[in-house]
């Protein structure tokens, strides 16, 4: 579980078949095989640790779901640790299994903030809501607006200096994660029919 509070901005170093590394000193720090780190919000389980870096093996289902098959050595990530019992919740619970990739179509600036409008997938829509919460990229935001299948997020200045988010164009794929509790009352009222 992670609460899409990002940790730091870590970078690719390495892509293979079925593997990918990632330098991050921060995340990396007290890290062991068999920890969690979210890459982008899709939670990776740590298979080797060394000097300030991780390597965690991805998973085709991964690789069809997220945006994780586009990285290359060089590319910033957006790195968290699990959440711990007793940490606090700055964010929302978030799993770090991604839903679907999104699309950005517009970045409008403001005077200290930037709106980013996201092309939604069609399976996801029913779940995004005005002042809901999301994961872009692992980083969870409030939904200012929801129009068809696009929706609008505000990032302030610390998201956009301290995250992908800020660096990412029109036209570049992002991971989605929505809420999971929205997934569960849907599953719950099909249940009962309603």
């Amino acid at each position: 579980m992670f609460t899409g509070i990002v940790e730091e901005l870590g970078t690719v170093t390495a892509v293979a078949e079925g593997r990918l590394t990632v330098r991050g000193p921060v995340v990396t720090r007290d890290a062991r095989h068999g920890d969690s780190i979210a890459v982008n919000g899709v939670c990776l389980t740590v298979v080797e640790v060394t000097e300030g870096e991780f390597t965690a093996d991805v998973m085709p289902e991964t690789l069809r779901r997220s945006a994780l098959g586009a990285l290359r050595p060089g590319d910033p990530v957006n790195l968290e640790r699990a959440a711990r019992v007793g940490d606090r919740l700055g964010g929302h619970l978030v799993q770090g299994h991604v839903d679907g990739v999104g699309t950005i179509v517009e970045r409008t600036p403001g005077a200290q903030w930037e709106l980013v409008r996201i092309a939604l997938p069609e399976p996801l829509r029913r779940y995004v809501v005005e002042k809901g919460s999301v994961a872009v990229d692992g980083v969870s935001l409030t939904v200012v607006a929801v129009d068809g299948d696009t929706f609008t997020v505000g990032l302030i200045p610390t998201t956009l200096t301290l995250t992908t988010l800020g660096r990412k164009g029109v036209g570049e794929p992002v991971n989605l994660e929505v809420d999971v509790i929205a997934k569960y009352v849907e599953r719950l009222l099909a249940e009962r029919g309603v």
